[in-house]
């Protein structure tokens, strides 16, 4: 249930609100919108009566909740979350932020030369595998903690925030310590230990929808999240698994106006492992922009080819900066914006010297 309070309502009827739905063994939860606050209780409502709330002072009305998902629906906060990196970026609001680099980071080399190419390019975040949680335990795990610090060099020439995946909760506080976005993965999407513990981290976080996640399954994980108090979440549509064999996965395309319709949260589009293969991901990046996308990752890779992971889908730098091109374009016929554009002036070689 969320208790909708009238717009001129004051800090002590928003705390007697709060009390009272304490005071009946139910968690609250605030939430300030632009145009209204919301207080959203959850847990055991057997006890509470819409009817006492309703005659609250400040109090405008009271509303259910359908969704199994309370915090992250459309129902509790209709206004879009704009989700703020770092002071540098937000995501969900009229930009479509594009997030690229590689499936994984290999060397400091490769990451720093990848990172000044995507913000050259116009990109503004960039990504990076530290670890890997890969289908074969032979296939390359990632760098680990050599990985992060690589990343963080990278963001130190470029002035990127990163992204990066967290695969344990044993290794999340030393993930966090170097990750402006935390990145859950489709394979861990119902590691619901993982999901409370980056609840409870301050940073934002970045929800891959798993192989064979419904959407619902997807916003429900998403709330596991938000209920520990870390509003900062975006999912992200990355493909599912289908009969179809002609892509690694089936980008389902639909699921970003459906989850825009549904949740308030932003909306990632990831086309590189939604189809596989490079030559399609352009194609798809488009389509997810026109759709409604909040924000695209996409892996970049300066030899592809000889990738340690996932270079069949992953751009080269040069095929990167044709799409941001084009991506641009696109955005503005669906009245959004890309805002990066490219740099007229390449970084600094003694910049890329000083990590050299």
């Amino acid at each position: 249930m969320i208790v909708i309070m009238k717009p001129n309502a004051t800090a002590a009827e928003i705390g007697a609100v709060i009390r009272r739905a304490e005071s009946l063994g139910v968690t609250t939860h605030p939430i300030y919108g632009d145009n209204r606050t919301v207080v959203a209780l959850v847990g055991d409502l057997t006890r509470v009566s819409r009817e006492s709330f309703n005659a609250m002072d400040g109090v405008n009305t009271t509303v259910r909740i359908q969704e199994p998902y309370k915090l992250a629906s459309r129902t509790t906060r209709p206004e879009n979350s704009v989700i703020d990196v770092g002071g540098a970026v937000r995501i969900g609001g009229p930009e479509v932020v594009v997030m690229a680099g590689p499936c994984s980071v290999e060397s400091r080399d490769q990451i720093v030369e990848t990172a000044i190419a995507v913000k050259e390019a116009g990109a503004k975040v960039l990504r990076g595998g530290a670890y890997k949680p890969r289908t074969s335990p032979y296939s390359f795990q990632g760098l680990g903690l050599k990985g992060l610090e690589y990343l963080a060099e990278a963001r130190a020439v470029t002035g990127l925030p990163i992204i990066t995946e967290v695969v344990t909760v044993e290794t999340l506080p030393m993930v966090a310590e170097y990750a402006d976005i935390l990145q859950i993965g489709a394979r861990n999407m119902q590691n619901y230990g993982l999901l409370h513990a980056v609840g409870k981290a301050q940073r934002p976080v970045m929800l891959k929808r798993g192989i064979s996640g419904t959407i619902e399954e997807l916003l429900m994980c998403a709330e596991y999240i938000v209920s520990n108090g870390n509003y900062n979440v975006m999912v992200c549509e990355r493909g599912i698994r289908t009969y179809e064999t002609s892509t690694r996965n089936t980008f389902d395309l639909s699921a970003v106006p459906v989850i825009k319709h549904t949740s308030h949260l932003p909306v990632v589009a990831d086309p590189s492992h939604g189809t596989g293969y490079r030559e399609y991901v352009p194609a798809m990046a488009k389509a997810a922009v026109a759709a409604g996308a909040d924000a695209l990752i996409l892996e970049i890779h300066p030899d592809p080819d000889n990738a340690l992971s996932d270079g069949r889908q992953s751009l080269s730098l040069t095929d990167f900066r044709k799409l941001m091109a084009d991506l641009r374009r696109v955005a503005e016929a669906v009245d959004r914006v890309i805002d990066g554009e490219p740099s007229a002036e390449p970084v600094a070689q003694e910049e890329t010297a000083q990590v050299a």
